[in-house]
This record gives C-alpha cells, structure tokens and sequence, in this order.
C-alpha cells in the first residue's frame, strides 16, 4: 500500500531538516515543517517546498512539551487529509565538556530535546497512522547520531546518550508497531557539514576533522536527505526497527 504522500519534519529550518524537506518535496511530499525559534529559516524552507509545486505549512513547536507536540499535530491534521511520514529531525547540542563538567540542567534539556522529543511526536504519528485506530500506515524515520555508536568521549556524552536513547526508541517501536503496517527506521549521521558545529562552539570542526575520516571529509545534508528519503519510500517497504549509519565509514 502507498503511504500517504504528506510528511510532518521536526528541526526542519536549516541542516539536515530542511534538505530533507525539499527533497521530499522533489519527490511528490507535501510537507508541514516544525520549527522551534528560526521562523526566517523555516518560512525559507517552506519557499522552495511550495517552488517545487508541493504545499508547505510551518508550525512553531518545542517537541519536549507535550501540549506543543500535540498542538503540531492537530495543526497537521487540519491542514492536510492524512498523515504518510514523521520525521524526528528536531534536536540539540552544547559546547564540548566532560561529563563531569555538564550541569544537571544541561543534560536534563539534552535529553528532554533530543529522546522525549521524539518519543512524544512518535506517539502522536503512531495514533493516526496505526491500523488498529483506523490508520492507513506509515513510515516515522528517526534522526539520531553515529555518536550514538562511538560516545564521543570527552565532548558530547550528554549528546551521545540522548541518541542512544533514539536508537533504543526505533528498535522497540519498530517491533511493535510492525502489524499495524507503520514502519519506525532511523538514521545516524556521522559528522555533517551543517550549522550544528558553530552553534556547538566549533565553527571549523568539519575542515578540521576531515583527515581522520575514511573518506577523508564530511557527510552533506544532502547525503543524509536522500538516505531519509529511501526509507521513507515503498522501496524500502522490508526495512523497520533498525537504523542506518550515514557517516562514511566511521
């Protein structure tokens, strides 16, 4: 069965959200893209979705707060006939630290952000996509991080774990969701050259790193776009409760 050609993207003003909104709107998706403070970047996104032909609605969301991720759905129900695709993009990074170092508050809000965030916004898709409550299927791909894999040990442990957490979150709902046709897969990006290093306080992390790479440079958001999109697709029809590295051999 076809999947509902509607896609709901958190994160999705900038980086790998917004490269994932357009592609997806190349490949027939209308898109509502969530969004936390950059309106400029997600009003930009919903510009070249609605250039390439598709429907484009933005809506203001924290995805740790129950009520916004409710509200964001409700917003998309109202807008759109049905829900095909969630993609758990939204997500959060700090300056590099040990853990000894990382106040209580910051990893409180690591995780709030990057693992209940999606754990909200799945339940939600999962209610309107299950067939036990009268759902068509679908698909809900989720965003973690090779971190996830590695610890990153010494920078980001908070970052890391909260991705773990997403790994964890594909796995058991894949499973469990399987019979009433949704299908929960995830990504793990490796380094991405994005806006997430300035805003972790390491604005020339990708030119630098690059060497210690198999592939000796960075992954685009365009690479991880295209992987999110396959999964999104009937093509991938076989593939729930796992996740794909996108991060060049590491």
């Amino acid at each position: 069965m076809d999947t509902p050609r509607t896609v709901l993207i958190t994160g999705a003003s900038s980086g790998i959200g917004a490269a994932t909104a357009i592609a997806a709107a190349e490949a027939g998706y209308d898109v509502a893209i969530g969004y936390r403070a950059n309106s400029e970047g997600a009003d930009q996104t919903a510009r070249a979705v609605r250039d390439r032909g598709q429907r484009a609605i933005t809506v203001q969301v924290d995805v740790s707060n129950p009520d916004d991720v409710e509200r964001m759905f409700e917003t998309v129900d109202s807008e759109f006939e049905e829900l095909g695709v969630l993609v758990n993009n939204a997500g959060i990074a700090d300056l590099p630290a040990r853990v000894e170092d990382m106040p209580p508050e910051r990893v409180k809000r690591m995780f709030e952000v990057n693992a209940v965030g999606p754990f909200l916004c799945a339940r939600q898709a999962a209610i309107r996509m299950a067939w036990r409550y009268g759902g068509v299927g679908g698909v809900i791909v989720n965003v973690s991080s090779v971190a996830a894999r590695l610890g990153s040990a010494g920078m980001f442990v908070d970052y890391a774990a909260s991705k773990g957490a997403v790994d964890v979150l594909t796995l058991g709902l894949g499973q469990e969701m399987a019979a009433d046709r949704v299908r929960v897969v995830g990504v793990r990006p490796g380094v991405i050259d994005t806006e997430i290093h300035a805003k972790a306080g390491m604005p020339d992390r990708v030119d630098s790193m690059a060497n210690e790479f198999p592939m000796k440079r960075a992954g685009t958001a365009q690479e991880v776009a295209d992987t999110i999109l396959y999964l999104m697709s009937d093509k991938a029809s076989y593939i729930t409760a796992t996740s794909i590295d996108v991060a060049g051999g590491r």
